[in-house]
């Protein structure tokens, strides 16, 4: 299990994605000191690093200077949001830098990206009593095998990517189709009626009145 640490003196924010890492199956520690940081890196391993600028003690720039050369990845998360702040960042050695406020799809879609870039993408998803194999594309719920397309497999991972969020209909369809929705084609509405019935998931699946879709978990 990957082992991610937030670095970030915003309570609030801390725990909102340390909340939402756990349910994607992560391991997460938090700290909300620049130098308490440095202490934890020290002491433990970890496969990411999530790093605001703005700390108590020890800056952002500071401690990506001091792990730069540990080979652990970090993205970072500030409400600095200049170009040259950016720039900054990412001349330091960050592999991603994201500006507050942020949608937490965002952020866990920048993770993954991350993480598979550095060869440490967690490469199985479990929800409930289904286990997906990104790799191999393979769906297992409760240990037996369910086939699905392509599209159907695109499908169930961008909605397990963005559980418990309302993703609207267009979004939705021009990430799994990569084309544009025209709004005339009720392809993404049957796909999504043949995922309810293969998994049974017809309670977890909502429809989101004039939006779209979420999956609840």
């Amino acid at each position: 299990m990957l082992n991610i640490l937030i670095v970030e003196d915003d309570k609030a924010i801390s725990n909102l994605i340390c909340s939402n890492l756990k349910s994607e199956g992560y391991m997460c520690d938090y700290v909300y000191d620049g130098e308490k940081s440095v202490d934890m890196i020290d002491k433990n391993k970890y496969d990411l690093i999530l790093l605001d600028i703005m700390l108590p003690n020890v800056n952002g720039y500071e401690i990506m200077e001091y792990v730069r050369y540990l080979d652990i990845p970090v993205i970072f998360i500030s409400a600095k949001s200049q170009v040259d702040d950016r720039i900054k960042g990412l001349k330091l050695g960050a592999d991603d830098y994201i500006v507050k406020p942020f949608q937490i799809g965002e952020l866990l879609a920048r993770i993954e990206c991350v993480l598979r870039r550095s060869n440490k993408f967690q490469k199985t998803i479990c929800i409930d009593d289904v286990k997906v194999e990104l790799d191999s594309h393979i769906v297992l719920k409760n240990g037996k095998q369910i086939e699905l397309t392509i599209k159907e497999f695109k499908l169930l991972v961008e909605l397990i990517r963005n559980k418990n969020i309302a993703l609207y209909r267009d979004k939705l369809y021009e990430n799994v189709w990569e084309e544009e929705y025209t709004g005339e084609t009720r392809t993404l509405d049957l796909h999504i009626q043949k995922l309810r019935k293969k998994l049974d998931w017809n309670e977890k699946i909502k429809t989101v009145f004039r939006i779209g879709y979420r999956l609840e978990v």
